[in-house]
């Protein structure tokens, strides 16, 4: 007890009030430790149990039309969609545009207004041409209603008066060349009485000559030239009113708007003049319900194809999951040299708002189908799912918002992908490219396609 109590020390060092306890530092360590594996944990957890975004389409059953292409594929070969008539609407006249009446997308019908153009001038030579044609009309009904009444009269009235004044002329002709005679007048006064008579003899037969040709009216020859000239300022009436009709330039046929090449304001001429400047053309359409696809078919499979008619079925990388048939309808004459290649169009059957021109599409070209046997029932609902939906021969679903792994067996290949022989039924939502870390159970988000 005694060697206890001397082993007790009082500690002399000073007690610093800037330091923490011991045991307050270990509380605070502890503390961070603590908070620090309960974030790692949460995070752990949350990463766990997140649902993985997938892509998921419905499975349907499908059953075989009647009259749809049928066969296996014997060639594929990649071209594009294109309208079998694309037009570029061009000006038939030159002009300013004043109305544009379409934008792109448009859906139009033969004979709606597209482009307006100004009109002006070619109504004031349309005015011009009448006036000129009913001045030639005029002409020609005075001279086939021949002379009035009043301006025949007149003419006769001439005459008359001519014929008395050559009577007076000979009277005193007579009476000059008795004096003359008996040398009362001079030689001269009988020259100058001689002159008259003469001067009225001629105005005399002058009006008989105006008074019959005032009597029997103008001539046939200048009638038919003023109808020949009627005719040809018709000719200008009618042309100027197609140039004015022609300021309206419209739709052609029924069709889509493929492009608008025009603004308000800008020049539109009768031919190409390039990018800049006055337009050659104002819009592009086409009818979209008639739709083809343009292949360039390698020279080395071009005797897989059986020829026009030959059935086919087209798919497009917009919509990988959509079929469209058709058929070969056109086969170029010649070959292409340089690439080695055939070109084939394949006009599309089945055309829809789907399908548009300048898209990327492949080509599945079918070989006959055969005819069923007699008695033969009809071919059975199918299942189809695209090859990229399997992984080491299972494919994934979507249940109760999670993947489950199911076992399938798979036909051969198709234009409408795997055809499924076993494992599924139809109804589930298929899970499309799985991704690599999917696991069976693990939590999904489906995003239908």
């Amino acid at each position: 007890m005694e060697a206890d109590l001397k082993s007790l020390k009082i500690d002399r060092k000073p007690l610093r009030h800037d330091e923490p306890a011991p045991w307050a530092r270990r509380i605070i360590l502890g503390g961070i430790a603590l908070f620090v594996l309960l974030g790692a944990g949460a995070m752990w957890y949350k990463s766990a149990n997140a649902a993985i975004a997938v892509t998921t389409v419905r499975l349907t059953a499908e059953v075989p039309a009647a009259g749809a292409p049928a066969g296996d594929t014997v060639l594929n070969a990649t071209g594009y969609v294109v309208a079998a008539h694309k037009i570029q609407v061009a000006s038939k006249v030159v002009g300013k545009v004043a109305f544009i009446g379409v934008e792109k997308g448009d859906r139009v019908r033969e004979g709606d207004v597209l482009v307006r153009l100004e009109d002006d001038e070619y109504r004031a030579q349309l005015q011009q041409a009448r006036g000129q044609l009913q001045s030639l009309q005029a002409r020609l009904a005075e001279l086939e209603a021949g002379s009035r009444p009043e301006e025949i009269a007149v003419a006769q009235a001439n005459l008359e008066q001519a014929k008395a004044e050559l009577e007076n002329a000979r009277i005193n002709l007579e009476r000059t060349q008795k004096l003359v005679q008996e040398q009362v007048f001079a030689q001269q006064t009988l020259d100058d009485a001689r002159a008259l008579h003469r001067a009225s003899e001629a105005r005399v037969r002058s009006l008989e000559r105006t008074f019959e040709l005032v009597r029997i009216g103008p001539r046939r020859e200048v009638i038919d030239a003023v109808k020949g000239q009627i005719e040809q300022f018709r000719g200008a009436v009618a042309f100027a009113e197609t140039q004015l009709a022609n300021t309206i330039i419209r739709a052609p046929v029924t069709g889509t708007i493929l492009e608008r090449i025009v603004e308000r304001g800008e020049f539109v001429t009768t031919g190409f003049v390039g990018d800049r400047g006055a337009k050659g053309f104002v819009v592009s359409l086409a009818d979209l319900n008639d739709l083809e696809v343009e292949l360039d078919v390698s020279q080395s499979d071009f005797n897989k194809l059986s020829g026009l008619g030959q059935k086919a079925q087209i798919t497009v990388d917009a919509y990988p999951d959509r079929r469209w048939n058709g058929e070969i309808y056109q086969i170029a004459p010649e070959a292409d040299r340089q690439k080695a290649t055939v070109q084939v169009k394949v006009k599309v059957a089945n055309p829809d708002e789907f399908l548009r021109p300048e898209m990327n599409a492949t080509v599945a070209f079918l070989s006959e189908a055969k005819p069923a046997a007699a008695g033969q029932p009809a071919a059975a609902p199918a299942l189809y799912i695209p090859a990229g939906a399997i992984r080491d021969g299972k494919v994934f679903v979507v249940l109760n918002g999670r993947a489950v792994a199911r076992p399938v067996r798979t036909g051969p290949s198709s234009t409408r992908g795997l055809r499924v022989e076993d494992g599924l039924f139809g109804g589930e939502d298929l899970i499309l490219d799985p991704p690599a870390g999917l696991t069976d159970g693990a939590r999904v988000a489906p995003q239908p396609r």
